[in-house]
């Protein structure tokens, strides 16, 4: 098999390509994660694609494909995931923290990413020094939910043919849909997640709303810290919550705009080490969590809460 048909709609140039259909895009993507595609055909797809940008129906297929080879969860209630691909580069990476925090209030919290960025703190490296779970496999995460600990999973581990994608980044320096689909995933198939998506240009915001909307999805959609799903320390980015694909004014939060009055004390460096000393004391609560992170914490836990209300609701009809 390849899947030069599908680069031949897919690689006209920005003006000339044509989008693929879901199930187009599902074939696509399940031959290059079941290593059907050649090296060349697979760097083709990445540069094309990245090209012409991904559409609503074209994430959707992709999206499925990956789900197909993910490791099976099953949460006994509502679970969060959160993509964490990004790391720290300026600020401290408190990924961590937000995890921690909603673990305290029984949520089963899963992180995904990469173990290692060269020049960047990932959020692997602070659970490790933190002495947080780093799952293999999906028992070592219900084991984790089990004694209310968030826990953290390596794309190897959750989903070995995309984090195979995710590497070609290293060879033609460009990302691709792996990289979109990663802080899209919700493993959790046999019973509903929140997902925190995050973006970094305005404009793929857009395209994530409109791709969240149409997919009936579970999310908090919001600006991501550095390319984290975890609010910004200093200010209150806006945190979008759609339920059943349905956005929840009710829910969500606005921006924090204007001059800001009040600084939050941050550790001055961003290695792991420092920023796990900060996230125990905040943790321990000898110190108090920035006021954006409190606000997001308490806007999933009550998105939580909704989800699990909707998908009572959803059972008993």
């Amino acid at each position: 098999m390849s899947i030069a048909p599908y680069i031949k709609e897919i690689g006209r140039g920005k003006e000339g390509a044509r989008s693929l259909t879901a199930e187009q895009a599902h074939e696509l993507m399940s031959q290059v994660l079941d290593g059907q595609a050649s090296d060349l055909e697979i760097g083709a797809f990445a540069i094309a694609m990245r090209i012409k940008g991904e559409s609503i129906e074209e994430l959707a297929g992709f999206l499925r494909s990956v789900h197909e080879r993910c490791i099976p969860l099953h949460p006994t209630q509502p679970s969060l995931v959160l993509p964490s691909y990004n790391g720290a580069r300026k600020l401290p990476n408190l990924t961590a923290l937000l995890a921690l925090l909603l673990a305290q209030e029984g949520v089963p919290v899963l992180v995904h990413g990469p173990e290692h960025d060269p020049g960047r703190v990932t959020t692997a490296e602070i659970f490790h020094t933190l002495g947080l779970p780093i799952a293999q496999d999906s028992a070592d995460i219900h084991a984790a939910w089990a004694r209310r600990e968030p826990v953290f999973i390596r794309t190897e581990a959750l989903c070995p043919p995309l984090a195979r994608l995710l590497d070609v980044r290293r060879v033609i320096g460009l990302r691709n849909p792996g990289h979109t689909v990663a802080k899209l995933l919700a493993p959790a198939q046999g019973r509903r997640s929140l997902r925190v998506v995050n973006y970094t240009h305005p404009e793929y915001g857009r395209t994530l709303a409109e791709f969240l909307a149409a997919t009936r999805s579970d999310a908090m959609l919001m600006r991501g810290t550095e390319g984290e799903p975890v609010a910004d320390p200093r200010r209150l980015p806006r945190l979008d919550v759609f339920i059943d694909g349905q956005l929840r004014a009710e829910l969500s939060r606005a921006a924090q705009e204007g001059v800001l009055t009040e600084m939050p004390v941050l550790p001055r460096s961003h290695d792991a080490a420092t920023t796990s000393l900060y996230i125990q004391s905040v943790v321990s609560g000898e110190k108090p969590a920035p006021a954006p992170l409190q606000q997001q914490v308490e806007a999933l836990l009550a998105a939580l809460a909704a989800l699990a209300q909707h998908t009572s609701k959803e059972l008993s009809a």
